[in-house]
């Protein structure tokens, strides 16, 4: 490992040991905290798994917006670039997303022709994706992301040659994947087989056929109860207990119910989330939907914007205390807040309402279906903004990741001057 993998990872920890540690490291609260601080520390979305279509309903960009996002797989952050020419300060406290988005900045600023961009961040499993990295985009990387990409895995081998491997098999989601698909197997069900239907009738049929079963099984009933093995979810344990408290049927019907919906509440190809889940890769065929950032038409667009997107490694909340009054427009918070306690919500929105522009919008997610903010931030500092829950509802029954209870935007009343 290079000192500036060392570097990314010992930062990471440390800010993530400040968000999630909460208890007594020799409790079981805190040995679960500990474990998923340690499993969180490498990299674990190489796609996002929030659907960046809402996002852009949602936020209604519009030109000059200066946006403020968590940055995970920048999957969101490049799509958003299509909507506007917008600026955008993408932060993360995990250091291997922040590389992920700067190599595809990088990239961006190298590649001249969709076809290279759709090999290298599409298929991600060519020989030739290694090759253009080391003779176009390393030498045009900053010196911290060189580093980690260059920096040996467990494997031995060098990080960039995961994307001649299939770079979206790795990461702690891409694991998490694998091993879902191998247990399903096992068990005599077959995720991949989903990829075969023609309709949602199919879909359906397919749905009960091999992913339904696997919820009567005693092991997965046993392994779900069990908080850290849906740490490849990327679901820490305050997390699983407002998720397990969501339904009748606790942490298993969450589950079901949010697999069921993936399966069965789109047609899979239009949803780039289902076949990352049941291929692991994108689809290959000319007409095959990708995020918008991956879409042929919007190459040259995104390339073109791609110099107003900035990262830094960091906590959101401290970010925003470098930020001057006034001066961001759109917040994006992912599913962050779910991490919170309520000293920190209420530090995230002090700032947030310190920095937002008349007319700002804000947006997340939530694991489990509920309204979160009321009654641990502050009224004087909520009763500012406006919730808007029937728009929040109908956008999260849109999201086509179909993982989350609850899609929230919040707008700050006034226009623009």
């Amino acid at each position: 490992m290079t000192q500036s993998a060392r570097t990314v990872r010992r930062t990471t920890t440390l800010g993530l040991s400040t968000a999630v540690q909460r208890s007594k490291r020799l409790s079981k609260a805190g040995l679960l905290e500990w474990m998923f601080t340690r499993a969180f520390s490498g990299l674990v979305y190489p796609q996002i798994w929030e659907d960046p279509v809402v996002d852009m309903a949602a936020l209604a960009l519009k030109a000059d917006d200066h946006v403020v996002a968590i940055a995970s797989g920048s999957c969101n952050v490049l799509s958003y670039l299509t909507a506007a020419p917008i600026r955008v300060s993408a932060v993360d406290l995990n250091g291997a997303h922040i590389a992920l988005g700067r190599l595809k900045l990088a990239a961006l600023g190298r590649m001249t022709d969709y076809s290279t961009f759709r090999r290298f961040f599409g298929a991600a499993d060519r020989r030739e994706n290694v090759a253009f990295y080391d003779g176009e985009i390393a030498p045009h990387l900053d010196a911290v992301s060189r580093g980690y990409w260059e920096g040996r895995g467990l494997g031995g081998r060098r990080r960039i040659n995961l994307f001649a491997k299939g770079f979206y098999r790795y990461g702690l989601l891409g694991r998490f994947i694998g091993t879902g698909h191998l247990l399903a197997r096992l068990l005599g069900g077959n995720p991949r087989a989903m990829l075969a239907a023609r309709d949602l009738a199919e879909q359906r049929q397919l749905y009960d056929r091999h992913l339904a079963p696997m919820f009567e099984r005693r092991l997965v009933r046993w392994l779900v109860r069990q908080p850290a093995s849906l740490y490849g979810l990327g679901i820490p344990p305050a997390q699983y207990k407002a998720l397990a408290a969501d339904g009748e049927d606790g942490i298993l019907g969450a589950l079901r119910l949010r697999l069921e919906r993936l399966a069965c509440g789109f047609d899979l190809k239009d949803n780039y989330f289902a076949q990352q889940a049941f291929g692991r890769r994108y689809g290959e065929s000319a007409d095959v939907t990708l995020p918008p950032y991956l879409q042929p038409q919007n190459f040259e667009t995104v390339k073109a914007r791609a110099g107003a997107v900035g990262y830094r490694q960091s906590a959101i909340t401290a970010f925003l205390e470098d930020q001057p009054a006034k001066s961001c427009d759109a917040y994006v918070l992912l599913d962050a807040q779910d991490w919170m306690n309520d000293a920190d919500l209420t530090a995230l929105w002090s700032q947030i309402t310190r920095t937002a522009k008349p007319g700002a919008r804000v947006i997340f997610r939530t694991a489990a279906d509920e309204r979160l903010l009321p009654g641990r931030v502050p009224a004087a500092i909520l009763d500012q903004w406006r919730y808007d829950e029937a728009r929040s509802r109908d956008l999260c029954r849109q999201d086509r990741s179909a993982i989350y209870g609850g899609f929230h935007l919040y707008t700050l009343p006034g226009q623009v001057a």
